[in-house]
């Protein structure tokens, strides 16, 4: 939810970023509810100012008591209304952008650097086929057990996947993150509060018939809500975590383009980095973490290059983003990784997270999200990139002592 002052003060600002977004959300009527909102707030204030009378009232001033309550109660039942109508909108609106985001889609995200040598090499097989022939992916047996999308990875594979998270995972303590395991399931006010909707056309979350409770898109989503109405430390921030998990997406309609194999699946292993942040830091952690997936992609000698997306091609909570794309050199092409925004104090407001500021009153947090590894595309990102034209898959020297050879 974002800070209706900020509206009331910047309605042009919210206009551009739900017009650049392609997000339908009509913010002079928002204003408007929230202008009868305010009428309404002050004639129930004068009402109920008029009933605290001290000592004994007088007939007549009984009298204008008994019609000052006969007025208030309508007034207060037409105020509840318009202010479950009114945060109901607000949580339509959508975070503002970044000066410097680039207009436009997915075709207008904006490369900003290159890293290794991104050539397409003949007699390379793509990772699916190579992971069948050798056994090491079976999506056969995982659409017999729970439908198209879901697989089983064996042997070597299974190895590899956890060298690549452990390396991981020592990477981020390293560099200060708590690690943490999470609940798989979340209630709808925390996946609400992320920007996560149960609900909607693109219909990404599997929700759990009958109860408030919803399988996790990514552990993002239980990391924020560690601390929902929490009121933080300012002498303990930042905080840093790290969340793995599985993560759960239904993926509907989204099948269309790069969805072989491993790439678009309903259910992939993930390490998730996560911050909470004064206001006046969050630009710095964003380029931090950036760094950070960087440098884990140089460490498995993954090609890729970093991108800014574009306003088009952002959610709702999103105030800047970048994407790490991986080279496939099967295709000639370059493939989203990783993706690392800054969120801003969208979620936090949401959620109520607030920390203390210098002269004592309270403001909201920002937050910030990284995907360190998404395993699935990390694992076609390694058997595509380090494949001899045998089918013999090198182990990048950063992952050996995980791995435990030079070789898959």
């Amino acid at each position: 939810m974002i800070d209706i002052k900020n509206l009331r003060a910047n309605p042009d600002d919210y206009k551009t970023s739900a017009r650049q977004r392609g997000l339908k959300v009509d913010i002079d009527a928002i204003l408007k509810i929230d202008a009868d909102r305010t009428e309404l707030v002050g004639q129930v204030e004068q009402l109920r100012a008029q009933l605290n009378v001290k000592g004994k009232p007088s007939e007549d001033e009984l009298k204008a008591l008994q019609k000052a309550k006969s007025e208030l109660e309508p007034l207060e039942k037409q105020l509840t209304e318009i202010e479950g109508k009114l945060a109901d909108l607000l949580q339509q609106v959508p975070n503002l952008l970044a000066e410097d985001t680039p207009e436009g889609g997915e075709e207008d995200n904006r490369e900003e650097k290159t890293w290794g040598k991104a050539e397409k090499r003949d007699g390379i097989k793509d990772h699916l086929t190579l992971g069948e022939e050798k056994g090491w992916i079976d999506f056969e047996r995982g659409a017999k057990v729970a439908g198209a999308k879901f697989y089983f990875l064996k042997g070597p594979l299974v190895r590899l996947e956890m060298a690549v998270v452990r390396m991981a995972m020592e990477l981020l303590e390293k560099e200060g993150f708590t690690l943490m395991t999470v609940p798989h399931l979340a209630n709808t006010r925390t996946m609400n509060g992320t920007g996560f909707s149960p609900r909607g056309e693109e219909r990404q979350i599997y929700e759990i018939e009958g109860e408030d409770l919803n399988l996790i898109a990514t552990s993002e989503i239980p990391l924020t809500g560690y601390h929902a109405d929490e009121i933080l430390e300012a002498d303990k921030l930042p905080l840093l975590y790290a969340g793995y998990s599985p993560a759960y997406r239904q993926e509907a309609g989204a099948y269309g383009k790069h969805s072989k194999g491993l790439y678009r699946v309903h259910q992939f292993n993930k390490l998730e980095m996560y911050v909470f942040c004064p206001a006046d830091a969050s630009e710095k952690w964003h380029q931090k973490l950036v760094e950070i997936e960087e440098q884990i992609c140089q460490q498995l000698e993954i090609p890729y290059r970093l991108v800014r997306i574009a306003a088009g091609d952002l959610g709702a909570p999103a105030y800047k983003k970048y994407d790490i794309e991986y080279w496939s050199p099967v295709d000639g092409s370059y493939r989203e990784l990783t993706s690392c925004s800054n969120v801003t104090d969208f979620q936090a407001r949401r959620l109520n997270i607030r920390t203390r500021a210098k002269d004592g009153g309270l403001q909201h947090v920002h937050t910030l999200n990284g995907t360190a590894v998404a395993v699935s595309r990390a694992l076609i990102a390694l058997l595509e990139n380090h494949q001899s034209a045998d089918g013999a898959v090198t182990i990048p020297a950063a992952l050996r002592p995980y791995y435990g050879s030079e070789t898959l």
